[in-house]
């Protein structure tokens, strides 16, 4: 009988070292698998219950080192790492690659009259906005009113800058043309994020000290986790956006798709999507999961609460989101 697995795996952090981008790659290469979607409830509650049991310090019987992990990496794709609910099927970072190579493949195929770019515009702003609530950091609720208001701006900015942008290149050559809803995908994220997002500025995230207990709310946290993760999200569009317009458009030139145009989409969204499976886990591995910051920069009234709690505390953790 193998000997029983030790309760001393710490499995609230990545099995791989999150100090180095190669650790963080290999984590989201676990995290965004696309595989995880097709997972049922059954398998999801199971690996909840192997989680939840572990960290209490209850060992399965005959619980390998491995399923342990694997149960872990299944709890983490599906429930939220602040709250512990289930998260919403297309919100997940699983589901990251399929969804976004499709809706991506449509923007950048149906982009020459304004119907095609405002339908497309508005299904990528109403999947993000689903995403960054989905994947938002901290514990505090946000109002339907907040959403409704993020919603709406990042609809507006992202359309209006695709319009403006598509006049604008409406007599320069074609490849141009084709940026123009990369364009739109950057100025969107640079407003639902932060939008999506604005309680946290408003009111903080919670800080921890190393050991995961909770220090206080920061509103300086917040930023850095905000601007980390817009940087992210604009990295994982940019391979995905650029790279099959400049194929596309010598393609277009043969008479192959000359003859079938019809498979100008599906070839599309397979140039997208073979980008997506190397873009989503590497630009989510730009930055560490569990960012960090010094205790000196956060705000002044924060410091003084941390410092009461722990003088000799000098760095802060929180979940910078997704």
């Amino acid at each position: 009988m193998p000997p029983s697995l030790p309760a001393t795996i710490n499995i609230r952090e990545p099995r791989w070292d999150q100090s180095t981008f190669q650790g963080r790659a290999k984590h989201f290469f676990m995290v965004t698998d696309p595989r995880n979607l097709l997972l049922s409830g059954a398998t999801l509650e199971e690996a909840r219950r192997v989680v939840e049991d572990y960290r209490a310090g209850t060992v399965q019987p005959g619980l390998t080192e491995d399923q342990l992990w694997r149960a872990k990496y299944i709890y983490d794709s599906a429930f939220h790492p602040d709250t512990g609910e289930k998260m919403i099927l297309v919100g997940r970072m699983s589901a990251q690659v399929p969804m976004n190579m499709t809706i991506t493949g449509c923007m950048l195929t149906f982009y020459r009259t304004t119907p095609a770019v405002l339908f497309w515009q508005w299904v990528n702003q109403s999947f993000n906005a689903v995403v960054n609530y989905t994947n938002r950091s901290g514990d505090a609720p946000i109002t339907p009113s907040q959403l409704g208001t993020a919603y709406v701006s990042a609809t507006t900015g992202a359309v209006v800058t695709a319009l403006g942008l598509k006049s604008l290149t409406k007599h320069l050559p074609a490849i141009i043309s084709r940026y123009v809803p990369f364009a739109a995908v950057a100025a969107a994220n640079c407003i639902n994020i932060p939008l999506m997002r604005q309680r946290e500025l408003k009111l903080g995230i919670p800080v921890t000290d190393e050991n995961g207990n909770r220090v206080g709310e920061s509103t300086a946290a917040a930023q850095k986790a905000i601007f980390q993760v817009v940087v992210s999200r604009i990295g994982m569009a940019a391979p995905a956006m650029a790279i099959p317009p400049v194929i596309m458009n010598m393609l277009e030139k043969r008479a192959f798709l000359k003859r079938y145009p019809y498979l100008n989409a599906p070839l599309q969204v397979g140039l997208v999507g073979l980008c997506l499976v190397f873009a989503t886990p590497l630009c989510c591995a730009l930055f560490p999961q569990k960012s960090s910051m010094p205790v000196s920069s956060l705000e002044p009234e924060v410091q003084d609460q941390i410092r009461k709690k722990d003088p000799r505390l000098e760095t802060v953790y929180f979940n910078k989101g997704l």
